[in-house]
């Protein structure tokens, strides 16, 4: 499911226009964005947590070249893990 589809169900499920589902999305998005730049988590109680995680640098070799090695810098990446009713879903189980 791509951007504009995710609009559509959710325009069609809760009855508000694409351009306001649009609006959300991308309000959610830039929220999320904004949070784990400045080192903070967003948790979403049952579907997941996203937060921010420093990988270290490290010696990786030059592809075209695998005599040379090259140095890969560190670099923060983003990061999810799923809550317990998504992992649920997805397993099948019935949620109560």
């Amino acid at each position: 499911m791509n951007k504009a589809e995710l609009i559509d169900t959710i325009s069609g499920k809760i009855g508000i226009s694409k351009k306001q589902a649009e609006e959300a999305i991308d309000c959610i998005t830039q929220t999320v964005t904004d949070t784990l730049k400045g080192g903070g988590e967003v948790t979403i109680t049952g579907f997941g947590a996203f937060s921010a995680k420093q990988r270290a640098g490290r010696v990786g070799v030059n592809p075209r070249n695998p005599t040379e090695k090259i140095n890969i810098p560190a670099v923060t990446v983003p990061k999810f893990k799923a809550g317990k009713a998504l992992k649920d879903a997805l397993k099948g189980k019935v949620a109560v």
